[in-house]
Order: C-alpha cells, then sequence, then structure tokens
C-alpha cells in the first residue's frame, strides 16, 4: 500500500472489509487541512451527519421462503446497462489524495461516463464543453444546482483554505502543515429555469438534475423535460439543516410519478443502504466521500475494492430480503423507524 507520493504506508496487511474501514484508514494518511476539506460539512454540519443517521431511521422488512440461488444486481440508468445500482459521484480535487486523482479514479471502474457541469457565466465556454464531452463519448450531462454560491464551510475558514491549486502545495498526505489552494472556475449565480431550454437546444444529451431536495422542483424538472434527477444535498457541504438525501427521495419520487428517472446521493455507507434508496425509489445511489477514502488508500485499486465491498454487500441484501433481481424490490421491503 503506499501514499500519494509513492511511499509505502503502514499495515499494508490490514483487512479493510467495510466503506468505513476505509474511512478510518484514510484519515490515519492525510493532512489536517485535507482531511477536513473531505470531510467537512456547512456550518454546524447537521445535514453532513444527518445523511448517514437518516439511512439508519429506516428498518427493512425481510421476506423468506424465495429462491435466491440465483441475484442479479444489474439494472438500467438512461436506457444503459449497469451492472449494479452503484455509481461514482463528481467530486473535486482527487489530486489531494493520490497522484494522478480522477485519473485513478477513472480508470477503476468500468462502464458510462457522465458530465458535471457547474454552469459558467460565459455561454460559449459552457457549449464548448459540452461539445467536448459528446465528442468523447460521455453518455449524459449533468447540472449541478445547488452551487450558485459556496457554502459556509467552517473547517476550511479556520484552516485558511486558499482558492488556487497549485502543484507545490500537493504535499505527501503524512505531511500535515500543508494548506491546499484551490481554484474554482466562476459558477453563474443567475441561472433560471428557463435557460435549461438553452442547454437542450445546443446537445442531444440527457440532461440530469443534480441537488434536487423538493417535490415543487421535482415537479418543474418534469415540466421543463429533463430526463432525470439526482437527489442530492451536495454531501452537507452547502446548505447546512436541509432533509437528509434519503429523507427527501420520497417526495421527489412521488412528484415526478415515473416520469424521468430519480437518484440519490448522500450517506450511503453499506449495502443496505444501497437496498433502502431504491425500495424509496431511486434507479441508482451514487458514492461520494467513500471513493476519495478508497483513492487515499489504495489508488485506482482502492476505489475498486470499495466498489466491489458496496456491490457484494448489496447482493448480500439483496439476498437476505428475498429479491431475486432489482425488479422485486419496492417500497414495502422498508419502514421508517420513530427511533
Amino acid at each position: 500500500m503506499k501514499d500519494k507520493m509513492g511511499s509505502e504506508c503502514e499495515g499494508p496487511e490490514m483487512s479493510l472489509v467495510c466503506l468505513t474501514d476505509f474511512q478510518a484508514h484514510t484519515r490515519e494518511q492525510l493532512s489536517k487541512s485535507t482531511w477536513d476539506f473531505i470531510e467537512g460539512g456547512a456550518d454546524d454540519s447537521i445535514t453532513r451527519d444527518d445523511n448517514i443517521a437518516a439511512f439508519k431511521r429506516i428498518r427493512l422488512r425481510p421476506r423468506y421462503l424465495r429462491d435466491v440461488s440465483e441475484v442479479d444486481t444489474r439494472t438500467t440508468i438512461q436506457g444503459e446497462e449497469i451492472s449494479a445500482p452503484i455509481c461514482i459521484a463528481p467530486t473535486g480535487f482527487h489530486c489531494l489524495v493520490w497522484p494522478d486523482g480522477e485519473m485513478s479514479t477513472a480508470r477503476a471502474p468500468e462502464g458510462l461516463r457522465w458530465f458535471q457541469l457547474y454552469v459558467h457565466p460565459d455561454l460559449q465556454l459552457n457549449k464548448q464543453l459540452i461539445q467536448r464531452v459528446e465528442s468523447l463519448g460521455f453518455k449524459a450531462l449533468v447540472i449541478t444546482l445547488d452551487t450558485p454560491v459556496c457554502g459556509n464551510r467552517r473547517h476550511d475558514i479556520r484552516n485558511q483554505l486558499r482558492r488556487n491549486l497549485t502543484l507545490t502545495d500537493l504535499q505527501s498526505p503524512k505531511k500535515g502543515n500543508a494548506i491546499p489552494y484551490f481554484q474554482m472556475t466562476p459558477i453563474s449565480t443567475s441561472l433560471c429555469w428557463n435557460d435549461l431550454s438553452w442547454f437542450q437546444s445546443i446537445t442531444r444529451l440527457p440532461i440530469i438534475l443534480k441537488g434536487i431536495l423538493t417535490k415543487e422542483d421535482a415537479e418543474l424538472a418534469v415540466k421543463h423535460n429533463v430526463q432525470g434527477i439526482i437527489v442530492s444535498n451536495h454531501g452537507g457541504r452547502q446548505l447546512d439543516e436541509v432533509l437528509a438525501s434519503i429523507d427527501a427521495l420520497t417526495e421527489v419520487v412521488a412528484a415526478v410519478k415515473g416520469k424521468i428517472e430519480v437518484y440519490l446521493d448522500g450517506g450511503v455507507r453499506t449495502g443496505n443502504d444501497v437496498l433502502k434508496a431504491l425500495a424509496l425509489g431511486a434507479k441508482c445511489i451514487f458514492l461520494g466521500r467513500p471513493i476519495l477514502w478508497g483513492l487515499a488508500c489504495k489508488g485506482e485499486h482502492g476505489v475498486k475494492e470499495v466498489l466491489n465491498i458496496l456491490t457484494n454487500e448489496f447482493h448480500t441484501s439483496m439476498a437476505l430480503t428475498g429479491c431475486r433481481s432489482v425488479a422485486e424490490i419496492n417500497r414495502n421491503l422498508v419502514q421508517f423507524s420513530r427511533l
């Protein structure tokens, strides 16, 4: 096992058997400022923590005496088959935890690639980006909605995290004094629903809206003829004290009435969590922080391990609840606990 600069990490024999094992091991490897950047939430981090806690308030209702000798985790998103309803969410600055950053992450999964767009004030720049990703074979355009301004991330402020990223600041994760610099392109603060028609006029890619949490916005998404919604609160990094993603999922799914696909990110840590999200109407889930944990521990192989662990857990969860295919996962499998 190597750290991001290629030196041997301690504990190569350590068995990492679940996603939280990766989390604990990653914390030992990274500088405080980098760890805080990855793990931090907005304000009091109430939503960040509730994303995980909300899953634990949901209980499973398994069905037995079903032949689960064969369990099929395959499903489809936007008409394309994937081996399991587990995908990688867009997250930034992977180079903080591994030398070639997103390159290693991209090599780890096999399958579809969607392009996340933070809408730039310069429409022509947006158009150039979209045309480029179309030519590269990307299958969908994901427009992030919940970041017209950056959330109030107290850890980053305390750590004096600054806004330009330079290679000289990409020090070893074990060097605790590095203060990373980040370069963020400008993001449009004036993006409105009616602007979606312009994007639809310049691309044939399916348009997915990331960051919707309410039935009202879900209904508007349907009205404006987009192809999907990612229910997301940005990992609790934008507006604090909003609903946990899994709690918002139910009203969004009900609002779209099956007209467009709904996905979810935020708080997924186990195969049971994946099952619960699908039972409540998500077509698939997207992983954010756990991907960075895997990358920080073992690079490309760590990302693969995280995905494989979660997929195997999901397979087990399906078998133990009597689901032989993703199509058999339904609302009757879950109930909300009063605890």
